[in-house]
Parts: C-alpha cells; sequence; structure tokens
C-alpha cells in the first residue's frame, strides 16, 4: 500500500501542467483548511423479501433449521457513509485526499423463512485509502478494502450454511480512477 501512495504522489508532483490547472481552488490556510472535510451518512431500509446479504449465509440457509436456523446473516438495515479528508489547502498538495467508507449492516433474517425487525448487528464493511486530483474531475485513487467484520451472535458458529469471512468483496487492494462531472444544484 506504501508503494501505492508513493506512486500516486509522484503522479502529482511530476505533471508541471496540472500544477496550473485552477479548477481546484485554493483554500484559506496550509493545512487543515476550513473545507478539510467532506462526507455523507445514509441509512437505509430493507423491506423484507429484499434483505441486504452480506454473503455470510447461503441463500439456502433455512433448509438448515428453518426458523431456528444458525445463520441468520441478512440485514434489513444498513448504516454507512463516506468521509474525505484534504488536510492541504495550498499548493499541489491541496490535490491529496484520503478517504474512508463503512457499511454497518444490521437484521435478523432468513430468506423465505424467517422475515424479522430485529436490529441485531450483522458486522461492519470498511475500506480506506488516498487520492490525487490530477485535472478536468478525474483522481487516481489507491484503496485498501478489508474482510467484513462479524459482531454479536453472527461472530459464533454459523452452521453448514455459513460461507466464510470472506463477506461480498473479500480483501483486496486496487488502483483505480474516478471521473467527477456536473454540479450539484443544492449547497452551502
Amino acid at each position: 500500500m506504501k508503494r501505492l501512495l508513493w506512486v500516486l504522489l509522484l503522479l502529482a508532483c511530476s505533471a508541471p501542467v496540472l500544477a496550473q490547472d485552477s479548477s481546484l481552488p485554493e483554500g484559506n490556510r496550509m493545512f487543515f483548511p476550513k473545507d478539510t472535510f467532506w462526507g455523507f451518512a445514509q441509512f437505509d431500509l430493507s423491506p423484507p423479501h429484499n434483505e441486504v446479504d452480506p454473503n455470510i449465509c447461503a441463500a439456502n440457509a433455512g433448509d438448515y433449521g428453518g426458523v431456528n436456523a444458525p445463520c441468520t446473516a441478512f440485514g434489513r438495515y444498513m448504516f454507512w457513509g463516506t468521509v474525505e479528508a484534504r488536510p492541504f489547502g495550498k499548493g499541489i498538495w491541496r490535490r491529496f485526499m484520503l478517504f474512508g467508507e463503512g457499511h454497518f449492516v444490521m437484521g435478523k433474517n432468513i430468506p423465505h423463512t424467517l422475515y424479522t425487525w430485529s436490529f441485531d448487528p450483522i458486522g461492519i464493511e470498511h475500506d480506506w485509502g488516498g487520492a490525487i486530483y490530477v485535472g478536468k474531475g478525474f483522481e487516481v485513487r489507491a484503496t485498501q478494502h478489508f474482510l467484513f467484520t462479524r459482531l454479536g451472535s453472527i461472530d459464533g458458529n454459523l452452521g453448514p450454511a455459513y460461507l466464510g469471512s470472506n463477506g461480498p468483496w473479500g480483501r483486496y487492494n486496487a488502483i483505480g480512477v474516478r471521473k467527477y462531472f456536473g454540479t450539484r444544484r443544492w449547497g452551502n
């Protein structure tokens, strides 16, 4: 991961043409300008027969005990969000950003077998990384994604329907490019 961040840093510093791009406004302070943090939080509710599936239990988990099956990791609720930190407000360093995202899943359901409104914790999926703005709405991003962390009763033995600890995406690193476009109609 350190190598990826160094590659991003070198990319940002080695492009003198990009340093003249005025599409990224200068902040009023060098360190931690007033717009350092940006993000959002969101709460989702999934109706019965449309549960959040973090890929911990097999879809036929109800075949292994019916409503009493031990593998009930199908969520009803999800609380998630993103935080971006741009700690530098001036110079080429203003292009650097750190970000993190997390998904907290809650519920106790089994498809076609058990539908509840329980808030039992299931787990957390999260990632973090760094990015460099390279101009014209493009960012080069390095991301570290972690395994799904099981919580509460889901952290024990889940029986024969248990699929493993990888969660929906497993653990990985990625280098990507993101393109921003458009302008929001709402603002401060």
